[in-house]
């Protein structure tokens, strides 16, 4: 039922269109098995990438290879880190390495691997390399070894990968949009899910459930709170390790990260989203919109500025 739960809309297609439109000459390319023959026609100055591929663990780095092999400028990550952030297990060891704070985590590439595996319950099972909370339901928060055979075998034979087994953050949960790069790098508001205002019978995380059944524009799901109430140093620690992990992972002119509080108040990284969703319709809980909009952005304004951070990086502008 998540199949193409990444996917964008019609809707949203447009938006971004319409707002780069404004100042420039716009083509649409889908990105599929036509898109490379399409783009060495057109010769665009510059893409405005946000295609998400089509299969594989490598699919949102397929476009983005096509364009490096074209030598045509893009925005956002190159295809090595959208190919590193897609696959959860990979962008983690590279934050471990430098020692950026997130949940000690297990890869489950077979039923096996989890035999003599320990670890304090409650912990989080999902797929290692799926974006838009596919994958993640009620039943992904597990509390017994039971319940976890249960959700690696099901992350295992349903979506064809390894399953990803995380401790359980069970903090304060926030997600940081990021515009720039370089010395110009800029944190939009930072957003607050709150999790006490979630129905009694739905898991503390933002899941499937949560951002595509309960949270629609004809449900009233008001659980984001933007900017977050945060005391200074909070706020401080939390802006940090974001743009510490930005830089890291070699992230180019935009990305959503998402960070939730461990046990001990520390900020833990939990997910980034160099290709992070942007759906137009202010009553829909898109966070970067949402965060640029708190920031005095438009819409449309906000396409254009991560359009112009790219133009900046190839000299374009």
């Amino acid at each position: 039922m998540d199949t193409y739960a990444e996917w964008d809309t019609w809707e949203t297609v447009n938006a971004v269109k319409d707002a780069i439109g404004e100042l420039h000459n716009v083509t649409l390319v889908e990105a599929n098995h036509d898109a490379y023959q399409k783009l060495k026609e057109i010769k665009p100055d510059i893409v405005f990438n946000f295609a998400e591929g089509l299969n594989g663990f490598n699919r949102e780095s397929q476009l983005p290879a096509m364009l490096e092999m074209l030598q045509l400028p893009y925005s956002g990550s190159d295809a090595l880190t959208l190919g590193i952030c897609l696959d959860k297990s990979r962008a983690k060891e590279i934050l471990t390495y430098h020692k950026i704070p997130n949940a000690k985590f297990l890869v489950a590439n077979r039923m096996e691997d989890i035999e003599n595996f320990s670890s304090d319950f409650p912990l989080i099972v999902k797929p290692i390399s799926e974006g838009s909370s596919k994958g993640i339901f009620s039943s992904s928060l597990v509390k017994n070894t039971k319940e976890l055979e249960e959700e690696v075998r099901r992350i295992i034979f349903s979506y064809n990968q390894p399953a990803l087994i995380e401790e359980f953050l069970p903090g304060r949960e926030f997600t940081i949009s990021v515009i720039g790069n370089g010395d110009e790098t800029e944190i939009l508001p930072i957003i607050e899910i709150r999790y006490e205002d979630f129905p009694v019978d739905v898991i503390p995380m933002y899941s499937y459930e949560a951002k595509w059944i309960l949270d629609t524009k004809e449900n009233s799901f008001d659980v984001f709170e933007c900017p977050a109430k945060l005391n200074a140093e909070l706020e401080n620690e939390i802006r940090q390790t974001v743009l510490k992990t930005y830089n890291v992972l070699r992230c180019k002119d935009w990305s959503r990260i998402d960070v939730r509080l461990d046990k001990n108040g520390i900020p833990n990284i939990i997910e980034i989203n160099p290709l992070p969703g942007i759906m137009p319709d202010p009553n829909e809980n898109s966070s970067f919109p949402k965060a640029a909009r708190v920031a005095g952005m438009t819409y449309n304004q906000m396409i254009q500025k991560v359009l112009y951070s790219a133009a900046r990086r190839y000299k374009l502008a």
